[in-house]
């Protein structure tokens, strides 16, 4: 896994070992940053089951302002701190060691916002409705979504705008349903 693009393009991102992380293919990564492309600069990201920041650094070294990636596994944090130190990104981000799902604590609005949830447990519907709840998406903001296919997101607060699929992985872009 790596940079694809930007400050720092072609650094190694370390992993967790085991089975706890899935991290974000570099195919499917590069194809939501060509689709995002002109979304990203200037832009404040919050990264949510971060894993090792591999989506939030991407954006980061893209030209993102600012990111808050959010993980409630310590090993995960420590790889998250350790891939911000090597791609040199770490003074434009913040590490929270929490549970993605208890986000009423950010005082934040977000540009764009990454959900990369375990697949087929649950979590995104929950989620989306937190996001909403607690007004952090900007009203021209962006939330992304990677999903297994298995993962169904209906009846949810956001709508709808482009849905990519890559094997059994889903991804789906969504904005705010008044905007």
């Amino acid at each position: 896994m790596r940079v694809i693009s930007g400050s720092a393009k072609g650094h190694n991102l370390k992993c967790i070992s085991g089975t706890d992380t899935r991290p974000t293919t570099d195919r499917v990564k590069e194809s939501i940053f060509n689709i995002i492309a002109s979304n990203i600069s200037g832009s404040i990201v919050l990264d949510l089951f971060s894993g090792t920041g591999n989506l939030a650094i991407e954006a980061l070294s893209r030209g993102a302002s600012f990111g808050v990636l959010i993980d409630k596994n310590p090993a995960c944090i420590k790889i998250i701190n350790q891939n911000l130190q090597h791609t040199k990104l770490q003074d434009k981000a913040k590490v929270v060691l929490g549970d993605a799902l208890q986000i009423k604590y950010l005082n934040e609005k977000f540009d764009i916002i990454f959900i990369d949830a375990p697949y087929n447990k649950g979590y995104i519907i929950p989620v989306l409705y937190n996001i909403q709840c607690y007004n952090l998406l900007k009203e021209d903001g962006l939330i992304i979504i990677e999903r297994s296919k298995k993962d169904i997101i209906e009846e949810i607060p956001f709508s709808v705008v482009r849905e990519q699929s890559y094997g059994d992985t889903v991804v789906s872009f969504l904005k705010n349903t008044t905007f």
